[in-house]
């Protein structure tokens, strides 16, 4: 049994990536980013346990690629950390940023085999630039470019973070606590990922998968004799509403459930319960406005929908122009990508006899191509 533990940090916002994909999603082929660096360090063999740290709204989606140990991170990386150090058994432990893509073996391997001899073992680069601090410039030979992975002493780091000040990096806490850490030459190629412009100089990086990703929806509301009527995000001109938790549009449902189907993010019921209080009456809108953001998030692109709605009434022919609209600015994709459809059942089952509506829906989807930036 292995007596090293890894831990992978993934739970920041991407804020400084500027761009509507948060970077652990970029895809690489089919495998998002976060999923990619743990397979790659995984297959060395080295570890006993893979931790990944994440926001509460990605695990639940991460937990479809990966049986790893998933852990919700804190409001800054010392917070995350100190999160996952509660799931380390190990005597010691490994610390890498999903950001951090390309770690070869043979620089893994190097630092493994600096286990035991400090209480932190730290991989830098030399700086070849004059370096001015203000206006004094600097020995640059004194300088040095911390990278991640950082092995540390489990417990050594576990007391060094319980300190009061913020560090950027393990080493530095273990050093303040009055522990000692150990240098080794990084390498160029272990380039950490914070612009949009850095995946330009990773070198190991395959193009995503430019495959079709397909997924179909279908809900059916009972008409309600009070209340207003809401279909495609289009106030509809009847006497009748719809039964339902939220305002009941039932084209909407079937559109998310289509979205997330292709997305494979599981159905609207799970993402928004019927049962929680919250959703109660509330516009499918901006249920459908929060489905398309964790879309473009997870590392999405909308190709096209297409929506038949399956009405003995109300005749719905007048509204289709304008649902294609407001369905379109939602999905942040030209109107001529929204396609709607109006059938009737020819006076067939609980449609034809005019009880509720019935919404067929697909969605077409591909991932984000970050080739193409930059």
């Amino acid at each position: 049994m292995s007596d090293l533990t890894l831990i992978l940090l993934s739970a920041g916002s991407s804020s400084r990536f500027s761009m509507d994909v948060k970077k652990q999603w970029l895809r690489i082929d089919h495998k998002p980013l976060w999923y990619f660096v743990a397979h790659r360090l995984q297959s060395s063999n080295n570890f006993s346990k893979i931790i990944i740290v994440s926001s509460s709204e990605d695990i639940s989606f991460m937990k479809n690629y990966a049986e790893y140990t998933f852990v919700t991170g804190g409001k800054t990386r010392q917070e995350s950390l100190k999160n996952a150090l509660v799931e380390v058994d190990t005597e010691f432990v490994l610390v890498s940023d999903i950001a951090r893509a390309c770690i070869s073996d043979d620089f893994l391997q190097r630092i493994i085999a600096k286990k035991g001899s400090s209480d932190s073992i730290v991989p830098y680069l030399k700086v070849t630039d004059t370096i001015v601090y203000g206006d004094e410039t600097i020995d640059r030979e004194q300088v040095k470019r911390v990278q991640t992975p950082q092995l540390s002493r489990t417990k050594v780091l576990q007391s060094a973070l319980n300190q009061d000040e913020e560090f950027t990096d393990e080493s530095s806490a273990i050093v303040s606590n009055g522990g000692k850490r150990e240098f080794i030459l990084g390498e160029e190629s272990a380039h950490k990922i914070t612009y949009i412009e850095d995946l330009n100089k990773i070198p190991c990086l395959e193009a995503p998968s430019q495959d079709i990703l397909s997924g179909n929806g279908f809900d059916v509301h009972a008409f309600d004799d009070s209340g207003d009527m809401w279909l495609g995000g289009v106030k509809i001109d009847s006497e009748l509403g719809f039964k339902a938790h939220s305002d009941g549009d039932v084209a909407l449902h079937s559109l998310i459930d289509a979205l997330l189907g292709a997305a494979g993010m599981g159905d609207i019921g799970m993402m928004f319960p019927d049962n929680d209080e919250s959703y109660k009456g509330i516009d499918s809108k901006e249920l459908l406005r929060r489905v398309v953001t964790k879309i473009y998030n997870f590392g999405f692109i909308i190709v096209n929908v297409d929506i038949t709605i399956a009405a003995q009434k109300p005749r719905v022919g007048t509204y289709k122009q304008a649902m294609r609209k407001i369905i379109s600015e939602i999905l942040k994709i030209e109107m001529s990508r929204v396609n709607v459809k109006a059938t009737t059942t020819e006076k067939l089952g609980f449609i034809g006899r005019e009880e509720g509506v019935g919404v067929y829906a697909n969605a077409n989807l591909k991932y984000f191509n970050w080739k193409t930036i930059g």
